[in-house]
């Protein structure tokens, strides 16, 4: 019986050297950031981070920033795997104008992005003036804000697997006298699923935690079109840092659940693959 070791071997040499810095260096850029923020929130004790946490307006924010962000996660997991399978699989003129169009959001800075998408779908805007009902300035313009940011991240983590996928699985399951839509679902999807789990989680912890391409097309109406990271902004400017550090924690506390869940189920779906995880 194999017996599992905590070091593998592996090209590059000094493995304690090596995963100290790791820690090192995860510990300096993420943990001691993220641990100063909860214990700051601990500090006002657990009657105020109640208190705080059940404000209608914070419950309002936060439900508007996490049920937008998972619905514009899931249409990103469905148009980016279409359009990374365009781009892989097919060869047209501007495929490459394409894919580099895809990057914008990466390059873009975000208040730019938001400016130029409340310009678009305000009720006088291009779009916007097309449209029977209002976009801009509604939980709708959030949702397409957060379309915009996410789409790269679903796409550029789909197309490398998408590059090594053996066409010769498709051919055997056709030769076998499957249907494309079996072959879809029955060969090609099951094998990118793990990615495109990822490209999900990553669209939306991009989309929790978004702020300049929001602001401005968002309207910031209380309990209406108001997101959790303007509350945060809100506290400060109050200098309630107390208040500010708690909705962060919960954003923190809730964003890890979910993205623990993901990252749980993808890890399934490749054992149940039988990839090597």
């Amino acid at each position: 019986m194999s017996r599992a070791t905590f070091r593998t071997p592996s090209a590059l040499p000094g493995f304690g050297l090596t995963f100290g810095f790791a820690w090192l260096w995860l510990t300096l850029i993420i943990l001691l950031p993220l641990g100063g923020v909860i214990l700051w929130a601990g500090s006002l004790g657990v009657e105020r981070l109640i208190q705080i946490a059940s404000d209608p307006r914070t419950l309002a924010a936060l439900k508007v920033s996490f049920g937008l962000s998972l619905l514009a996660a899931a249409l990103n997991a469905v148009f980016g795997l279409i359009l990374a399978w365009i781009l892989t699989r097919y060869d047209f003129p501007g495929r490459r104008l394409v894919d580099a169009a895809v990057d914008l959001p990466f390059a873009l800075p975000t208040a730019v992005a938001g400016i130029a998408l409340a310009a678009i779908y305000a009720p006088n805007g291009w779009i916007g003036a097309l449209l029977p009902f209002k976009v801009a300035y509604t939980p709708l313009g959030i949702f397409v804000a957060l379309v915009f940011i996410g789409l790269p991240f679903v796409v550029r983590t789909l197309q490398p697997v998408l590059i090594d996928l053996d066409r010769e699985l498709e051919e055997a399951s056709a030769t076998l006298g499957a249907r494309r839509p079996v072959t879809l679902a029955r060969v090609i999807l099951p094998t990118l699923f793990p990615a495109l789990l990822v490209g999900f989680a990553l669209a939306f912890a991009r989309a929790v935690g978004e702020y300049g391409s929001v602001i401005f097309i968002a309207g910031n109406v209380p309990y209406v079109s108001e997101i959790a990271p303007l509350i945060i902004i809100m506290k400060l400017e109050e200098f309630d840092y107390g208040a500010a550090t708690a909705v962060a924690t919960i954003m923190l506390l809730i964003s890890f659940a979910l993205l623990l869940l993901i990252n749980l189920l993808e890890a399934w779906t490749r054992r149940r693959l039988g990839h090597v995880s």
